[in-house]
């Protein structure tokens, strides 16, 4: 057992108990125990045990990216401060003094890639699952997926299209016609969900000062980028591993919506389209405007008129 192995054991395991517990469910409720879609929606559960499990990263996400908002001006003025000289003191002391920043003011630049490659061994993980049990359904997998199980999962099918296939394997064998079909539909909606969802950070959730920072030149090539992985790597995933790489994608554009539609980035196109539907609803921000200006409203100070106080009164006081 190489190094790889080793580290993926506990992950596979633990990905085998979570499929094997959701088939079970499904099978209890009346789907077929040798059915494809009873195995996808095992999937589908394993996707939201993890993602719910990375609710509380996800949430710390969300409040480094609003910290690395706050020093964007600050990283700028060290950005200009060095602009143009190229000797080597130059940039260590740039390099020193953007740590510096990072480091006084709590801020991750790889904070916001920080879910994604807690998800990386979920992948590699579920690929090994899959790839042992079409190879080794006999021996089953390294925990509850008992050698019956793992010819059921090895053998389902999705649409026609076996869940172990390829797009590079089915195109170079000259079919089955039907993965070629589902691998395409699943790497359109896949490349997709993530173009919304980095769409919907730039266009909507960031502030003009963001905007004008090297940080919105980032999140304009991650915009581009990241679907272009997903299309070119997807050809050469199962399509059960993709099956779950597009459901989480659905579930983090679903999750991205509804965090910038109630806690958008101050001074941003979402944080305006919020006040303006609490001032038509007639509700009151607590908390202050989201895009970081002063209220229009003058605040009301409560005067009391003081009572006049006769002459004795007065002396009695004074004693």
């Amino acid at each position: 057992m190489d190094i790889f192995s080793i580290i993926l054991w506990p992950i596979k395991w633990v990905i085998e108990l979570i499929l094997v517990a959701f088939h079970s469910l499904w099978t209890f409720v009346g789907l077929p125990f040798e059915a494809g879609i009873t195995w996808v929606l095992s999937i589908v559960g394993l996707v939201i045990v993890v993602r719910a499990a990375l609710i509380p990263i996800f949430v710390r996400q969300i409040k480094s990216q609003r910290r690395m908002l706050e020093v964007a001006p600050q990283l700028k003025k060290i950005q200009d401060k060095y602009k143009g000289k190229k000797d080597q003191f130059s940039r260590e002391a740039m390099s020193r003094e953007t740590m510096d920043l990072y480091k006084r003011t709590g801020t991750n630049p790889l904070s916001s890639c920080l879910p994604l490659l807690l998800q990386m061994p979920i992948f590699f993980g579920l690929f090994s699952v899959l790839n042992d049990a079409s190879r080794n359904a006999e021996r089953g997998g390294v925990g509850v997926l008992t050698p019956e199980l793992a010819e059921s999962f090895a053998n389902a099918t999705f649409l026609g299209a076996p869940l172990k296939a390829t797009f590079i394997e089915a195109m170079n064998a000259g079919g089955p016609w039907q993965v070629m079909v589902v691998a395409v539909v699943m790497i359109i909606l896949m490349t997709a969900s993530q173009f919304i969802t980095q769409l919907q950070i730039v266009s909507k959730n960031m502030s003009p000062e963001t905007k004008a920072s090297p940080m919105f030149r980032q999140q304009r090539i991650l915009l581009y980028l990241l679907p272009l992985v997903f299309a070119v790597s997807g050809v050469a995933f199962p399509l059960g591993v993709m099956f779950y790489w597009l459901v989480s994608n659905f579930w983090t554009m679903g999750q991205q919506f509804i965090v910038i539609r109630n806690m958008p980035t101050p001074g941003s196109e979402a944080a305006k389209a919020r006040e303006a539907r609490l001032a038509k609803k007639g509700k009151l921000v607590v908390d202050g405007p989201t895009d970081g200006t002063a209220s229009d409203e003058p605040e009301k100070k409560t005067t009391q008129r003081q009572q006049p106080v006769s002459k004795n009164r007065a002396k009695k006081k004074r004693k």
